[in-house]
């Protein structure tokens, strides 16, 4: 009986040394089996839904293209309304004016991306590679589209700084890129490339 006893408690022992360890295997897993810090799906805490935005074949929401498009957009602005200011002062015409425009719109458009991620670490020409692959066709469809407005409003690029309607028909022509670029960008970010690049520097 004694031998009995001994065997019972032997392997009590090992009954709880199991239910000693299957806790911390649990725990090493966290719960539901997963690792710390990452959720159910593999991904990990932190990039959450927003990372699915910037990866090929994710969805990209009409917010995120609008911020990107409002980006290309602040640049462009930017550079356009001081090319044309430079252009008039120094009395160009109508095509050197907006080829100045075009050319600043870039500069200020790729300048601001590559002081948005100055801080990640890149050098100098890898930055200007992130800002030449994030806006350079968002920028091309903008300054496509808001310079034809202003040639085709009659009297705008000849109105004058001084004038409304010179003003006016800016502010429409910037306002119709947006609309026009904005799901151009949406379509560009869900396959990965545009402005999805500039989200794994911030």
């Amino acid at each position: 009986m004694a031998h009995g006893s001994e065997a019972h408690e032997h392997h009590s022992g090992h009954g709880e040394h199991a239910d000693h360890t299957a806790p911390m295997a649990h725990d090493h897993h966290g719960p539901g089996g997963t690792h710390p810090g990452h959720d159910a799906d593999g991904g990990h805490e932190g990039h959450g839904g927003g990372h699915a935005h910037h990866t090929p074949g994710g969805k990209v929401s009409w917010k995120m293209a609008a911020q990107a498009t409002l980006h290309c957009l602040t640049g462009c602005a930017i550079g356009e309304v001081l090319g044309i200011v430079i252009g008039t002062a120094l009395g160009w015409g109508n095509l050197a004016t907006i080829v100045l425009a075009v050319g600043l719109a870039f500069l200020f458009g790729y300048a601001l991306t590559m002081w948005g991620i100055r801080k990640s670490g890149l050098t100098f020409k890898q930055m200007i590679g992130v800002a030449l692959a994030a806006d350079t066709v968002s920028i091309v469809f903008m300054e496509i589209i808001d310079n034809s407005a202003m040639l085709l409003i009659p009297g705008a690029m000849d109105a004058g700084l001084g004038t409304w309607l010179f003003w006016a028909s800016l502010a429409g022509a910037l306002a119709l890129a947006f609309v026009i670029t904005t799901p151009i960008n949406r379509w560009i970010i869900g396959k990965g490339k545009g402005h999805a690049v500039v989200h794994a520097y911030h």
